[in-house]
């Protein structure tokens, strides 16, 4: 990856609906060159897709909350992948070294919504060993385009 490259990607990364006749104007390429360059950064999996970036609290998602969880064993981690992906209110979950195991971002209506994910749901996930969790009082730095840590 060239720096043509990146400057492809971070011009996509702010703007995902760019024709390709701007994109190619921005990044000073013709229309077929930038195109191919496209298709072979989405070939390559640097551009996983494009989507429009949501506003939780526009869709009345307005509570949101980070869970730590520690699994009793490292047999159950596949059954507790697959049950954490089923639920619709985990919008992100990573795997983590050492303890906690699990960091999940939660968004839900409220907090008698988050009351009721946790015991109903998270609770009787597959393995949990201890589960903390801590509420989001703002967001601070968000979906910031990853080609500004590319340097």
């Amino acid at each position: 990856m060239n720096a043509l490259d990146r400057k492809i990607l971070a011009a996509l990364e702010l703007d995902g609906r760019l024709s390709l006749t701007d994109l190619a104007a921005q990044v000073g390429l013709s229309l077929s060159s930038c195109h191919r360059r496209v298709r072979t950064l989405e070939e390559a999996g640097a551009i996983r897709g494009y989507r429009a970036d949501l506003a939780p609290a526009a869709l009345g998602l307005e509570f949101a909350a980070i869970v730590f969880v520690t699994l009793n064993s490292s047999k159950v981690v596949r059954d507790f992948e697959k049950a954490v992906a089923e639920l619709d209110n985990v919008i992100q979950a990573q795997r983590l070294f050492g303890d906690p195991d699990y960091l999940l971002q939660i968004v839900v209506r409220d907090l008698p919504a988050f009351q009721k994910l946790y015991d109903e749901k998270l609770t009787a996930l597959p393995g949990m060993q201890r589960m903390t969790s801590t509420l989001v009082m703002k967001d601070v730095v968000i979906n910031r385009p990853l080609t500004s840590a590319l340097g």
